[in-house]
């Protein structure tokens, strides 16, 4: 594997998802720098704060992992917000919608946003995780 991902982002309340999924990034060296926000609110704050500051701008993750169901703003509202600044990022960010959700209505309206990569259920297997990387670093 040649390249790395530089910045990973994970947007999830759940520290035990969490904390398996940095141990995963660690020991397989998935990603140089990790992002770690409890809710939606947290990572828009700091997307909007990097906008104002150009120079930040490798400072804005390469991937991003986002969990639905969060307390102050979930999935669905941080996907409403993030779509209004993505253009002015300039960077290409891969998101991938992560829940434990199996219901096809919240899959069919993930995959209706056109910034959404991917639907992944939890728990997301280890050789899918890691693909997912080798992808986003390609």
């Amino acid at each position: 594997m040649g390249q790395k991902v530089e910045l990973a982002c994970i947007i999830d309340d759940d520290k035990i998802y969490v904390n398996l999924v940095k141990k995963i990034i660690e020991i397989k060296k998935l990603s140089e720098n990790l992002l770690i926000y409890k809710n939606g609110k947290e990572a828009l704050d700091y997307f909007k704060e990097i906008m104002e500051n150009v120079t930040d701008e490798d400072k804005l993750p390469d991937i991003i992992f986002l969990d639905l169901n969060m307390p102050v703003m979930d999935g669905w509202e941080f996907l409403n917000e993030f779509i209004k600044i993505k253009n002015q990022l300039n960077k290409k960010i891969t998101l991938y919608v992560v829940s434990s959700s199996i219901d096809p209505r919240d899959l069919e309206r993930a995959r209706s946003f056109n910034l959404v990569t991917d639907y992944l259920i939890k728990p997301i297997e280890l050789k899918k995780f890691e693909k997912i990387f080798e992808k986003t670093a390609a």
